[in-house]
């Protein structure tokens, strides 16, 4: 199949840019002819795209200003587009806003959420940064421009679904049969239109690399030295960017409520700190100076990867959150190692305990499940046997009991070596099941050739949303009489 992928990719320092050069060179591996298109070089996708048409056009998009250049061809030019994070707010309103397109921001917003008020724009023009951005996913109009989306994960998947069927509030108060016959007739238009957009799948996503026990011994050895760590303590490690949304406040003060029961318990940070976050004033708030180690930017996935095998818990906890599969916590799966999560809906596909009861998340008092995978010819039944299931493979924290949790979770894990050894077997085993490169591009080529089958959607920008681009391009084409291919599309 020849492709067309467009991504950043290194040296941008992005999980999606790292994961795109894997699967990039894994596809041409297995004979796929791929053309990358970072920013840099996407201006010249449109020429070559005409002279010899691609078979398919992949799309990886992040929540992040990496993938702003994107958004203009991936509603042109219809292909596969994956959503590593389901919620986009942050990153198309900076986008449009920077560019004061303050009117393109607004009905972009309306078509993306139609049963929002339209005047919840108004808090992102007003400059009103919050965690309601969590609350617009913004991706409506990338699933119905494409012809096939994928997303990570059945959890996600769920999720993204009962989110595109969200409709305007009905009007109240119809009393004429013609009024009434009018609106039935536009539901039945809107669920036609639905049940032809483009489908949502769930593709694995491979991250992490098995490591062998000598290379576990070694890391453990190297890294704790580097760090003046002493061997048999117990070591719990966060990894990636430093912010506030990856709980350092919370795990600081959980850490600290863990040290009357393992006084030579240590925490190690390891990523790139924050510019809004100053990490060290929390750490010296809390006294924890002396017990707790911030690593400079770990240049590699090599170092990252020594870094978890060098510690005994990784604390993987995240809110608010853009629905993103943490790439750290992969890694620490295929390490082995016992994690802490924070329980999200795009991660309930995922064995769990719960601190507060140590049973599995989604299971009734007598061990069985409340709940099955439902297909696509049954509903959803009642009882499952634990026996059927995976087993456990991290701790999930209830959000809305995070404090109380966490220090339940930490002290456990601090003091239950042989807890620890069991959720880092099935973490290991889950990995490999799911989170594998081979996995992810067999997942990739099935999803490419669907989408490669299927025509390219009707059209449903609203007409007060200007052609992404188009202005840009009729200027610089102009002088040479020549019209805009993004308006050759019917």
């Amino acid at each position: 199949m020849r492709l067309a992928w467009f991504s950043p990719f290194p040296p941008v320092e992005t999980g999606v840019a790292s994961v795109s050069a894997e699967l990039v060179a894994a596809l041409r591996a297995r004979g796929h002819a791929i053309d990358r298109y970072p920013e840099a070089a996407a201006h010249d996708f449109v020429w070559r795209h005409r002279l010899d048409p691609y078979d398919l056009t992949v799309y990886q998009f992040g929540n992040s200003s990496h993938h702003d250049y994107e958004w203009a061809y991936a509603l042109n030019y219809p292909g596969l587009v994956v959503l590593h994070d389901t919620h986009l707010h942050h990153a198309r309103a900076a986008l449009l806003l920077r560019e004061r397109r303050v009117a393109d921001y607004r009905a972009e917003f309306i078509w993306n959420h139609p049963d929002v008020s339209p005047d919840a724009a108004e808090l992102a023009i007003a400059g009103f940064d919050s965690r309601l951005y969590y609350e617009w996913p913004m991706v409506r109009s990338l699933v119905e421009s494409s012809r096939l989306v994928a997303v990570h994960g059945e959890g996600a998947r769920a999720e993204l679904l009962e989110h595109l069927e969200a409709r305007p509030p009905s009007p109240g108060g119809r009393s004429d049969p013609a009024e009434a016959e009018g609106a039935r007739r536009e539901a039945r238009e809107e669920d036609e239109e639905v049940r032809r957009a483009p489908r949502v799948v769930s593709v694995r996503l491979g991250h992490g690399r098995l490591v062998t026990p000598a290379e576990e011994r070694a890391a453990r050895t190297r890294v704790r030295a580097r760090y003046g760590i002493v061997e048999d303590a117990v070591l719990f490690g966060t990894f990636g960017g430093l912010t506030p949304e990856k709980r350092i406040p919370q795990i600081l003060a959980a850490f600290r409520a863990t040290l009357p029961y393992a006084p030579d318990a240590r925490l190690l940070f390891a990523g790139a700190p924050a510019a809004h976050y100053d990490i060290a004033a929390d750490i010296a708030a809390q006294g924890l100076a002396d017990r707790v180690t911030v690593t400079p930017y770990l240049e590699s996935d090599e170092e990252l990867t020594d870094h978890i095998a060098a510690c005994d818990v990784s604390l993987n906890l995240r809110w608010p959150t853009a629905r993103e599969t943490s790439g750290p916590w992969l890694q620490a799966l295929a390490v082995g190692r016992a994690t802490i999560v924070t329980d999200l809906v795009h991660l309930a596909d995922t064995p769990s305990l719960d601190p507060r009861t140590w049973m599995e998340n989604g299971l009734s008092a007598f061990g069985f499940r409340l709940w099955e995978e439902a297909t696509e010819s049954s509903e959803p039944s009642v009882l499952k046997p634990k026996a059927q299931s995976p087993k456990p493979l991290c701790i999930a924290v209830d959000i809305l009991d995070e404090d109380h949790s966490l220090r339940l979770a930490m002290r456990r894990l601090a003091t239950d070596g042989a807890l620890r050894t069991d959720l880092g077997a099935a973490a290991r085993e889950w990995w490999r099941r799911n989170y594998s490169l081979d996995g992810m591009v067999e997942d990739y080529e099935r999803v490419m050739r669907e989408a490669a089958a299927r025509p390219d959607p009707p059209v449903t920008r609203p007409a007060q949303i200007r052609q992404p681009g188009d202005r840009k391009l009729r200027t610089l084409l102009e002088p040479f009489g020549v019209a805009s291919p993004l308006t050759s599309r019917p």
